[in-house]
């Protein structure tokens, strides 16, 4: 049934993921970005055969929120009217507008969602909500859909590089675009090539769980400190270890929205043996605390 009663609390999915910006980088990075400002990406991730999925806002949400549905089946409700969301088919629903959404418990749906805001996003909704007579569309090419999200996610997994963050949400145009017209075109899914510190990124975003100096960093793309971190700098706006603990605020984000993990755990899943540090760290970045943040995030 999609009623939403008797709905279990889910505790996270089988292959699930997600990211959500920091604030700091929100109020900072991408506010005050006249590139992508009118448009960009506050939240982001896949529910895959999420089975008891639900949520409800009387009072809407901050940010505007498209969800993307490739399987299963659910129900999304925006002020009374009731949207069957299907496989091939997105709903968007309007940022401080009472809704609720529910994934059918014997065929649950898998999602790809975004949460969005900036000046245009409103037009967006109103454009879906014109040419679709309401908030559903279809989508008319999934795997273009779902390629551009994992080149998106993917990018965002690397950091909150102003080139990054540049990037990902001037793609979100294309993938959104995707999502409301139909085009012929083949999707590129071209890679590119690799220079020394995408090299360095790479390797710290696979060693998350350890404690890295400046030395390995740069031992690990055969060049000295000073330069390294002068040309990391350079390309990303941080300094190298800064940079790391970027990665390691995103991973520790996704312990507390998806494991149940306690905080000395989640330390300790990072390499931090200081739980007092790493919450300091967390706080510093996040703007507040790992506990709220679990905490307001599942309310």
């Amino acid at each position: 049934m999609l009623t939403g009663q008797n709905i279990k609390k889910h505790k996270g999915f089988q292959g699930q993921k997600g990211i959500i910006i920091p604030r700091k980088i929100l109020n900072y990075q991408i506010e005050k970005n006249e590139i992508i400002n009118t448009l960009y990406i506050t939240d982001i991730g896949f529910y895959p055969k999420a089975r008891f999925h639900y949520r409800e806002r009387l009072n809407g949400s901050e940010q505007n929120i498209l969800i993307c549905c490739v399987e299963g089946k659910g129900e999304i409700t925006i002020q009374k009217v009731i949207y069957c969301l299907n496989p091939g088919e997105f709903v968007v629903i309007p940022a401080k507008l009472g809704h609720k959404y529910v994934s059918d418990e014997n065929n649950p749906w898998s999602i790809y969602w975004v949460h969005f805001k900036g000046n245009i996003g409103r037009c967006i909704i109103d454009l879906v909500n014109n040419k679709m007579l309401g908030y559903k569309g279809l989508l008319h090419d999934v795997e273009k859909m779902v390629l551009q999200f994992e080149e998106i996610y993917s990018q965002l997994e690397n950091g909150y590089s102003s080139d990054n963050l540049t990037y990902t949400n001037m793609c979100f145009w294309h993938f959104i675009t995707t999502c409301i017209y139909k085009t012929q075109r083949n999707f590129d899914n071209s890679t590119f090539s690799k220079d020394s510190i995408d090299l360095a990124i790479e390797f710290l975003k696979n060693n998350t769980n350890k404690l890295l100096s400046l030395q390995d960093i740069s031992n690990e793309v055969n060049l000295s400190a000073s330069h390294f971190s002068f040309l990391f700098r350079k390309k990303t706006g941080f300094a190298p270890i800064e940079y790391f603990n970027h990665l390691k605020v995103q991973k520790a984000c996704q312990y507390l929205l998806f494991t149940e993990s306690r905080i000395k755990e989640i330390s300790f899943e990072l390499g931090i043996t200081d739980q007092y540090y790493f919450s300091r760290l967390f706080k510093k970045l996040i703007g507040v605390s790992a506990v709220e943040y679990r905490k307001k995030r599942r309310e």
